[in-house]
């Protein structure tokens, strides 16, 4: 094993800490001279798809690097809500779904913790638990552009294995005139409302201003939107499938539920540019978001083959089909009646100025800091309800049960669960912890898990241009420095009713009426405010910490400093008649880094803790090389050359840990000792990385693209056990007599062997104008994504990488003729290892199904009618999921676990331009 920490000594009698290793940040430069400024002049011009097209297909033209290019339009007109699903239609790019909205992106195989995401330039903290970007924290409204490196160069400071996503906001002195643009939505969501309390419908509205002043010489834009956007869930999940005696297969229990959610999110930006003499450029840009999304869950706990709650509860098989027990009976069965809530909040701000200096002869000196932060804040709520406390207590039901496949499960109940008088506030489950929770006194949980993070980054960059004809166009180089904090609290808290052991009826004040389950066959069940009942005090909180360990240890931050050096040529020179442009560069990478925690052990029951910390650094060269070959005016062959590296995920370089001591091993030469948490000296993953592609522009709107990649990983980081000896840690005279050995074992995150990926993209852009005129206006955007990866761990087994589908294919048709629009978009992809929320909030992998999704719209910009009092006034009416695609996930068995249909939906929308 490498990286491996040695263990220290620890005021804890059997403590053990880890040493720290970092990775690097970095930002993209923010005013870079390539694509970028090409893509965002671009965007004047732009009043159509296709010409937004013409946009993108020119920045992946010129780029010296790998790229894809989202133009305002893209973003604008697509039916999206967020710039996940707008990321998402780009070759080797595919979204995973939460709570039927795309929210991470992963990048050519490689999951959101293996890509960088920066505004503007600039990296961005996260929301997440991790480094991973939430994409829907983002309006897709407020950008002008996007740019997905897939390649890196030297003076991209931010980078990662997978990629990097530059998101883009406006530029008021690209513009020509005053812009000054409203847009407004209608939405609805056609599952209906799942929830007497939630909705089906909102609005979307966006305000864009855009001027320039002092004859062009000083810039201002302001956009502000705000959304409501509902989404409405039937939810199945079942807890697991053991086989009876007769070795059939059968439903263990359920935890189905109906949700309804609004995501309510308000976002601000601002931008300043202003040339204040020939040679100097200043720009100022901001934005603040403020985030909140609220769920509401109902639904029932119903213990099935494995119900051992009541003392005479059996299941009765009825019929089986193949080793699957399609029908059947539990009887006896107690449930668990839940009405949830999780709401999540989330405040976002990141600034940063800009400077650039051109000095005579070629010489220019950038200057630019950035500043990003956020705090967030999660309540998930869990309130219990029964026909009385605890096991045995109550009514309980017989229930009947039809599964004929593992999509869901049809319940004949024989217990009215929507009866106000039958039903009472109460754990209807024995769910306490029986220490500092009686057994029978857990009436509901919460999870508060909350997130600061915050990132400072510096960059001066030094840029000497040559004469034309010279084999060298630039020469830049420049220094990066940036300082990240991010800190994890979690907590969670056990909820008893002070009138225990006594049940409560619910209080008429809370009361909303019933919910439906008719879903899956259990009728209507009772629906209640809890989280207004437990905000008002209506329940005893104790702290769920006070017994498990793994609650203290989640509570970690981690800092970095970062220290970047580079140097990038651009070179361009005739080879046999072949025009060769391209760059050449390398960085040096020092990182500080360190991390604190908590280290727990469990005494008599209870929580014991200290303080832990632990710390390294380390120095990394990352080379790079792009080599362009243009063939004629139309074909080019690129090569890229290049060493990322994707840091840890943080949660795994906490310093907090656990320890134990397991009697049944205490024996000479055994190792009782037992450790477990994260590893401070986990390395960054490092990846050498090929890249080859041709391309064949044939028209502006029009072009073909194969491209092929290798990317041999140095390394990667597994969880596995790590021999230690407590001697090393303590004086062995202290421990007790008893002891028969000071071995142990410690399972902690370790950098092991690493392995690699390769894939294959094809690309087309079709405009169907050149077949015939009377298809003028048609045109097809395709693009299909084939990836293998050999990864394989310790004791080798395979290794599934994060994010990875075998297959991604986009498919966009489009029709634009006379100022009718007309788009139809196609995202499919196989299964993958994705993430979900687990007990207690935590993040847990499994298998997602891959999907196959198609939104849609429709439009007619006025500007074509001849009506002079309606130019610049769209209609557009635009459809999401429209195939009602569920979200699927399996377990190590391959059996469904989530199964969760979201419904399609609509939104009707005006645009007017000023």
């Amino acid at each position: 094993m490498k990286n491996v920490a040695p263990f220290r000594k620890s005021p804890l009698a059997t403590g053990l800490s880890l040493a720290m290793a970092s990775t690097f940040t970095a930002t993209l430069p923010a005013q870079a001279q390539t694509p970028e400024e090409r893509l965002v002049e671009e965007v004047v011009v732009t009043a159509s798809y296709r010409a937004s097209l013409i946009d993108s297909i020119s920045s992946k033209r010129d780029s010296t690097s790998v790229i894809e290019a989202i133009s305002a339009e893209d973003i604008g007109k697509l039916p999206d809500s967020s710039i996940a699903d707008s990321i998402a239609r780009l070759p080797g790019l595919a979204a995973q779904r939460l709570d039927g909205r795309a929210s991470s992106v992963s990048i050519r195989g490689l999951g959101e913790n293996f890509s960088a995401t920066t505004v503007n330039g600039r990296e961005q903290v996260s929301l997440g638990d991790n480094r991973g970007v939430e994409f829907d924290l983002y309006p897709a409204e407020i950008m002008s552009g996007v740019l997905v490196y897939k390649t890196p160069d030297a003076s991209l400071a931010t980078q990662g294995i997978a990629g990097v996503i530059d998101l883009r906001t406006v530029r008021p002195l690209d513009y020509d005139e005053r812009v000054v643009q409203l847009n407004a939505f209608y939405e609805e969501n056609q599952i209906g409302n799942a929830n007497p309390d939630g909705d089906d419908a909102g609005q979307r509205a966006t305000f864009s201003y855009i001027d320039q002043y002092m004859d062009k010489r000083l810039g201002v834009a302001v956009v502000a939107n705000a959304m409501e956007s509902p989404n409405n869930e039937d939810r199945w999940n079942a807890w697991g499938y053991p086989s009876t005696d007769d070795g059939d297969f059968v439903l263990g229990g359920a935890k189905p539920f109906v949700r309804s959610s609004t995501l309510e999110r308000d976002t601000f930006t601002g931008v300043v540019e202003f040339d204040a003499t020939d040679k100097l450029t200043l720009t100022a840009d901001a934005m603040y978001i403020d985030f909140a999304d609220e769920k509401i869950l109902r639904g029932i706990e119903i213990p099935g083959f494995w119900n051992g709650f009541t003392n005479n509860a059996r299941t009765e098989v009825i019929s089986t089909d193949s080793g699957f027990v399609t029908e059947g009976v539990f009887v006896d069965s107690m449930v668990q009646v839940r009405n949830d809530l999780e709401r999540r909040e989330a405040q976002l701000t990141t600034f940063g100025v800009n400077a650039e200096y051109e000095f005579n002869a070629g010489w220019s000196l950038e200057f630019d800091y950035g500043h990003s932060e956020v705090e967030r804040t999660v309540w998930s709520l869990e309130s219990y309800s029964g026909t009385g406390r605890g096991n045995n207590v109550g009514s309980s039901d017989t229930i009947g049960f039809n599964q004929v496949n593992q999509q869901g499960t049809s319940f004949s109940p024989g217990l009215d669960y929507s009866d106000f008088d039958l039903i009472s506030l109460g754990g209807a489950l024995n769910w306490g912890n029986g220490t500092t929770v009686p057994s029978d006194g857990q009436d509901g949980f919460i999870n508060i898990p909350e997130i600061e993070d915050e990132l400072d980054t510096l960059r001066l960059e030094l840029t000497r241009d040559f004469d034309d004809g010279a084999f060298l166009t630039a020469i830049n180089g420049g220094l990066y420095y940036s300082e990240r904090e991010k800190s994890k609290t979690d907590t969670g808290i056990f909820l008893t009713l002070p009138q225990y052991p006594d049940t409560l009826p619910i209080p008429e004040e809370y009361i909303v009426g019933a919910v439906s389950l008719d879903f899956i066959g259990m009728g209507d069940m009772v629906a209640y405010d809890s989280f207004r009942f437990w905000r008002d005090g209506g329940y005893v909180e104790t702290p769920e910490d006070l017994t498990v360990g793994a609650r203290s240890v989640n509570d970690w931050t981690v800092s970095e400093e970062i220290a970047i050096a580079y140097v990038k040529a651009d070179f361009t020179t005739p080879i046999f008649g072949v025009d060769i442009t391209g760059n050449i560069g390398v960085q040096w990478v020092d990182t500080d880094q360190s991390s604190t925690g908590k280290a727990v052990q469990i005494v008599d029951g209870l929580v014991e803790v200290v303080d832990s910390a632990g710390g390294t650094s380390y120095d990394d060269f990352l080379p790079s090389l792009n080599v362009n070959a243009m063939l004629s005016e139309e074909q080019q062959v690129r090569l890229g050359l290049s060493r990322t590296l994707s840091r840890a995920r943080m949660d795994r370089m906490n310093a907090g840990f656990s320890y134990g001591f397991d009697n049944a091993r205490n024996v000479p030469g055994g190792a009782p000792f037992t450790a477990s948490g994260g590893n401070p000296a986990l390395a960054p993953n490092i990846a050498n990385q090929f890249d080859i592609s041709y391309e064949y522009y044939f028209r502006d709107d029009g072009y073909l693209a194969i491209a092929g990649y290798y990317k041999d990983l140095r390394n990667w980081q597994v969880q596995t056990d790590v021999p230690f000896d407590i001697a090393d840690l303590i004086d062995p005279a202290a421990l007790p007599d008893e002891i028969q050995s000071t071995l142990g074992l410690a399972n902690v995150w370790t950098q092991a062997e690493g392995g690699d990926i390769s894939g294959l993209e094809l690309t087309a852009a079709v405009p169907f104008g050149d077949f015939s005129a009377s298809l003028e206006g048609f045109g097809v955007v395709a693009s299909a994504s084939f990836i293998d990866s050999s990864l394989d761990s310790p004791d080798g087994n395979e290794i599934p990488v994060p994010g990875l589908s075998d297959e991604i294919f986009n498919v966009t048709a489009y029709f634009e003729r006379a100022g009718f629009q007309a788009r139809a978009s196609l995202r499919k992809r196989s299964d993958f290892q994705g993430q979900r929320f687990g007990t207690s909030f935590t993040r847990e992998d499994i298998t997602v199904v891959g999907a196959e999704l198609w939104d849609a719209q429709i439009g007619y910009d006025f500007s074509e009618s001849g009506i002079g009092w309606l130019d610049g006034f769209v209609l557009t009416l635009q459809g999401m999921n429209l195939s009602d695609e569920p979200y699927i996930t399996r377990n190590g068995e391959g059996f469904i676990v989530d199964y969760q249909e979201y419904g399609r939906t609509f939104l009707l929308g005006a645009s007017y331009k000023f």
